[in-house]
């Protein structure tokens, strides 16, 4: 039967994620699988987040709270700004496809980065705009030549902080260089899912930019460090200007009961994200010692997750890590992107390099 697509579609390919441990346990009849390809918090959400879930299902036969008020209202309590300005999404994945539907018509521009989240081109191309991809420098966002890149039809910026692969950071100094670039009309898109993880202290205070009322977003999410992410929340902060705007079209109950109210507990337990600051940081330390004992050097990462070449087909590395119980993420060429786990996780993971590496 013909079917009729636009070009725009049939150029995408569809999102790949991190295969699922039941799945590869099955395939290659393994006891024990360990996942480090999704940037999860390998320790799991906070108690007081599965403690907010108690109850939740009596409710399960109402819809959800469509303006989720008591998340939106602690959420702009913690950040001093009103509740207009918070918008929330199923996942912060779903708050970039409102912006390419609400702000992109055909042969608009958008600029981002090369290798970066590879959601911002996929809803881009989805909305018939037209994705302006400027290279990295250093494994780093080039926002020199991103400022160039713009022109009369740039509607949108996205500027992923740390970014996604490589782990990187641009600074507070190169952001406020680079705002005093960008036309006024123009949306400023950071993309901070990893914000909780930086360790840097000149990492840069983007909502400045939306309470200066500038066309800014800031993208957050409960799916990293408060290990929500089976529960699908994420959050943008930007002007009631945007927001008014992306509610238009936002579907009405888009953030579900269940996530509610555990992303409102979670957000409670300020002491699940330093004990989760803590093993990343300490984690971080025992990857790359040990990748620099076989040899590789990790990128400098401010996220929960190390971007390196391992000097070889990465795809057959990835291949061979699934053959000993351990997913990886295998990005392009000759890199791997491995996540941040518990200590045994991270020893299991070196342990199967070395073995893969040697055979």
């Amino acid at each position: 039967m013909a079917l009729r697509i636009h070009p725009d579609i049939a150029s995408l390919h569809p999102y790949v994620p991190g295969k699922p441990i039941e799945e590869l346990q099955r395939e290659m009849g393994l006891a024990r699988v360990i996942k480090l390809a999704s940037n999860e918090n390998p320790l799991g959400p906070s108690p007081k987040a599965l403690a907010g879930l108690a109850g939740g299902h009596e409710s399960l036969h109402r819809y959800p709270d469509g303006g989720a008020y008591r998340l939106r209202q602690a959420l702009a309590d913690r950040w001093k700004v009103t509740l207009d300005h918070i918008i929330l999404g199923n996942g912060s994945d779903e708050i970039l496809g409102l912006l390419a539907r609400t702000f992109l018509a055909p042969g608009d521009e958008a600029v981002m980065a090369d290798q970066t989240f590879v959601i911002y081109k996929m809803e881009v191309t989805a909305a018939h705009g037209k994705a302006v991809i400027v290279p990295l420098i250093d494994w780093t966002h080039d926002l020199d030549g991103m400022a160039k890149a713009i022109t009369p039809k740039t509607r949108l910026v996205f500027l992923c902080n740390p970014n996604n692969p490589t782990g990187t950071m641009v600074s507070a100094d190169a952001v406020a260089r680079f705002m005093t670039q960008v036309p006024e009309d123009v949306i400023v898109v950071f993309d901070e899912a990893y914000f909780e993880y930086v360790r840097d202290p000149h990492f840069p205070d983007s909502l400045q930019y939306v309470t200066q009322g500038r066309n800014a977003v800031v993208l957050r999410t409960f799916s990293k460090i408060y290990g929500l992410a089976g529960l699908r929340i994420g959050y943008g902060i930007t002007t009631p200007e945007i927001t008014n705007c992306l509610n238009r079209v936002r579907p009405p109950f888009n953030a579900n009961t269940l996530a509610q109210r555990a992303a409102l507990a979670a957000l409670g337990d300020d002491d699940h994200v330093a004990k989760s600051r803590a093993v990343n940081a300490a984690g971080m330390q025992q990857m790359e010692s040990g990748l620099r004992g076989l040899g590789f050097t990790a990128i400098p990462s401010q996220a929960n997750f190390l971007y390196f070449d391992v000097k070889r087909d990465g795809r057959g590395i990835f291949d061979a890590l699934l053959r000993e119980g351990v997913i990886v993420r295998h990005i392009e060429g000759t890199m791997l992107r491995v996540t941040i786990g518990q200590p045994d996780e991270n020893d299991a993971f070196l342990c199967a390099l070395q073995r893969v590496l040697r055979s």
